[in-house]
């Protein structure tokens, strides 16, 4: 249990530092929005606007994610939740983190995938071209860009989607940890 709480302190340390930073990001937003309309209002439109602010938003809401799942301000429907008691609840959200675990794998490795494809590989292992790439035995092939005017490059979204439902995993993993503990009576922070 000492390196499961280790495990928790760790993940909860990295999300909770990345949530908060990532809280300012509707003011990025906000500025971008704002150039948008002074530049459409007075000067030449900028292509770039919409999508910066679409990419904002994307690392925004990814990178968020894990610090909204770790402060519990998740939606949840407190019908009947409000009224169980801590181990009731315990188990229930050790039932639905293993869903979402299993959901976020899916989401990863797609993101993989995709981010492999932005990179320009065609094959069928993503992962293992991704490593090559870190390693230098793999090499980036023709760049996916955005079909519209501006015509940006799609990888960095891509990139910080992939590394969002990392976190997010990985958070899933430490709330895991925390209802199994709480199932067991254990104080994770004495450990």
């Amino acid at each position: 249990m000492r390196l499961a709480a280790l495990y928790v302190r760790v993940v909860d340390a990295v999300n909770y530092r990345i949530g908060r930073m990532m809280m300012y990001g509707i003011f990025v937003m906000m500025a971008i929005l704002l150039w948008s309309s002074v530049s459409k209002t007075f000067f030449l439109p900028s292509l770039w606007t919409l999508e910066i602010a679409q990419f904002a938003m994307v690392a925004y809401y990814i990178m968020g994610g894990p610090y909204a799942v770790q402060m519990g301000a998740n939606v949840r429907m407190d019908l009947f939740y409000g009224t169980w008691s801590t181990r009731k609840k315990a188990w229930f959200d050790a039932f639905t983190v293993l869903l979402l675990i299993f959901y976020l794998g899916i989401l990863f490795y797609g993101g993989l995938s995709s981010t492999a494809y932005s990179l320009g590989y065609w094959g069928q292992e993503p992962a293992a071209y991704l490593a090559g790439l870190l390693t230098g035995t793999e090499e980036i092939g023709r760049l996916e860009r955005s079909s519209t005017a501006w015509r940006p490059y799609i990888w960095p979204v891509k990139s910080i989607m992939v590394l969002g439902f990392f976190l997010m995993l990985l958070q899933a993993i430490s709330e895991l940890i925390k209802d199994i503990a709480t199932l067991r009576e254990v104080d994770l922070n004495v450990l």
